[in-house]
């Protein structure tokens, strides 16, 4: 492939992955500007290791190795950020005495106000994120990967994926909960340890991207599981995000340097 052919290559990347390259950067940088810049670098690497892509490989899951390892090397861990994401205890309604509901189950049932604030709340706990978990999240649930594409991006076994993404989920989950109405919360109808099986294959219909029949939940668990959805939902629109301005024309300045 030639020169010209590379850079063609990367530009039509940049048209198709621009916009959620860029929201991935914005997660992680402490500006727009330098999300732009981290944006502009992600495709820059891409062109000078063209060469290395064989052609047998996904070039989609290509790229967002490279903005992995990329976004990984500007992102140092904080002084504050937590090791740990929580418990199960502490991230399910196991024993409240309410539960959160969500108006006709989806984001356009919510209220305005309710609506954004909580969105606002799952970006801010998609921040607090320890790193491990939050790459994964975003990987898979904002951009839209498949678990088996997220562990070749990260380098990780599937198992170790789905793991650190069912954990991060639940964190979303309770975080936007807070900003839900609530009501009181029914006994429960199965023991604790149905609820957590139940939990575990609505997790991996999510991995999936599968209905899930919840005609055999209870209240308790179908809260959960409809702010499990509710979060999914926000992810989903944090994905469509457009690319930075102008993004285009300044790799081609930078490549023709």
């Amino acid at each position: 492939m030639t020169d010209v052919d590379a850079r063609e290559a990367v530009e039509e990347l940049a048209r198709r992955h621009g916009g959620t390259i860029f929201g991935i950067a914005s997660r992680l940088c402490g500006s727009r500007e330098e999300a732009e810049d981290l944006t502009q670098e992600v495709f820059l690497q891409a062109y000078r290791r063209w060469e290395t892509f064989d052609g047998r490989s996904n070039p989609t899951t290509w790229l967002y190795t490279i903005a992995a390892r990329a976004c990984q090397r500007l992102h140092q861990k904080r002084a504050d950020e937590p090791d740990e994401i929580g418990s199960l205890d502490a991230l399910l309604p196991f024993g409240d005495p309410l539960v959160a509901t969500v108006p006709g189950a989806d984001v356009d049932g919510l209220g305005e106000q309710v609506r954004r604030e909580a969105r606002e709340r799952l970006q801010e706990a998609i921040a607090a994120l320890p790193d491990e978990f939050r790459m994964p999240l975003i990987l898979k649930e904002i951009v839209g990967l498949s678990v088996p594409e997220v562990g070749i991006v990260l380098g990780l076994e599937t198992g170790t994926v789905k793991s650190r993404v069912h954990r991060a989920r639940l964190r979303l989950r309770h975080a936007i909960e807070h900003a839900l109405p609530k009501e009181a919360a029914p006994a429960p109808a199965y023991d604790r340890q149905t609820c957590l099986d139940l939990l575990a294959a609505k997790q991996e219909a999510l991995d999936r991207g599968v209905p899930f029949d919840q005609g055999v939940i209870c209240e308790r668990c179908r809260s959960v599981f409809d702010t499990l959805d509710l979060a999914g939902d926000f992810c989903r629109e944090l994905g469509r995000t457009e690319p930075p301005a102008g993004l285009i024309e300044r790799l081609r300045r930078k490549i023709s340097v």
